[in-house]
């Protein structure tokens, strides 16, 4: 007789997946990604949960007579660096789900 569909396997094998996706959740907290933009005067960090953590700026980025190009090259820096932090969880997400797109 074959093995038919089992409820309960299924069920606790979706309790696993949440359990490993919980845990990876919580590691990507400490998971920093990198972007710049500016040549390297903007520099942004962010964690695997898409949080911007920490923004560098060089001096030579800073012109008072020019505030519209610092905050330009601060939005594409972030934009980019959560563009990054987006990849390293769906990443980390698919090795979990088998990549089931399952969109958590």
């Amino acid at each position: 007789m074959s093995k038919g569909f089992d409820p309960a396997e299924i069920m606790n094998q979706a309790r696993k997946m949440k359990d490993q996706l919980a845990k990876t959740q919580e590691a990507l907290k400490e998971r920093i990604v990198e972007a710049e933009s500016g040549g390297g005067l903007i520099k942004v960090f962010a964690n695997g949960q898409s949080e911007i953590v920490g923004i560098k700026i060089k001096k030579d980025a800073v012109d008072p007579a020019d505030v519209a190009m610092l905050e330009d090259l601060v939005l594409v820096a972030c934009n980019a660096a959560l563009a990054k932090a987006k990849k390293l969880a769906d990443d980390e997400t698919a090795k979990i789900t088998g990549g089931l797109g399952l969109g958590f």
